[in-house]
């Protein structure tokens, strides 16, 4: 495994995951049950969810040139940053309240998690990152990591930090560290 890989990708994810949905979600269902079980719905479904974006970014790199590769995780990175400047965060309070009266703690927190997640900004970019670094235990550990950070801060501090920081301000930062990988991923790829 590559820690250096690891320690570059947790806060890329996990500046990622800040505003995300899943971050609300996780937070919306703490005030309907123990936190705990919810961090372990939680910390299940984003397990799952990064073993299927490394294979899927290994995938594409044993299938694509590493030029057309850096160029599809450039353009990925771009299209991520657009997605967090504009998400907004109604719809996942809409998916707990239908879930979470219909299933217990933890498989609801994993249900809703784990629907949250297809095709989610950090499930994106973990695929990205392991592509790109060809080094997907390494990425996924450090994803992983990151994702379960963000599910604690969210079940167990989240209503404070959203009362210093405005969601609007993460959301905006994750996009300029977006923009920033971007261009450098496709200046990587044409030097």
């Amino acid at each position: 495994m590559h820690p250096s890989v690891a320690l570059i990708c947790f806060p890329v994810i996990f500046v990622g995951e800040l505003p995300d949905k899943t971050m609300f979600a996780s937070l919306l269902l703490a005030t309907r049950g123990s936190p705990r079980q919810v961090w372990l719905g939680a910390a299940g479904a984003f397990l799952v969810h990064v073993a299927i974006a490394t294979t899927i970014g290994v995938a594409l790199f044993a299938l694509l040139s590493h030029r057309v590769v850096d160029g599809i995780v450039a353009v990925l990175f771009l299209a991520g940053a657009v997605y967090a400047w504009r998400e907004g965060s109604k719809e996942e309070e809409a998916l707990v309240e239908r879930e979470a009266s219909r299933h217990g703690v933890v498989l609801t927190a994993f249900l809703v998690i784990f629907l949250a997640e297809w095709g989610d900004l950090t499930q994106i970019l973990t695929a990205n990152l392991a592509a790109k670094y060809h080094a997907p235990l390494a990425v996924g550990v450090g994803a992983v990591l990151a994702l379960w950070s963000v599910a604690a801060i969210a079940v167990i501090g989240g209503q404070t930090l959203l009362r210093f920081v405005k969601v609007a301000t993460i959301r905006k930062v994750t996009a300029v560290v977006l923009v920033a990988l971007a261009v450098y991923t496709a200046w990587s790829a044409f030097r």
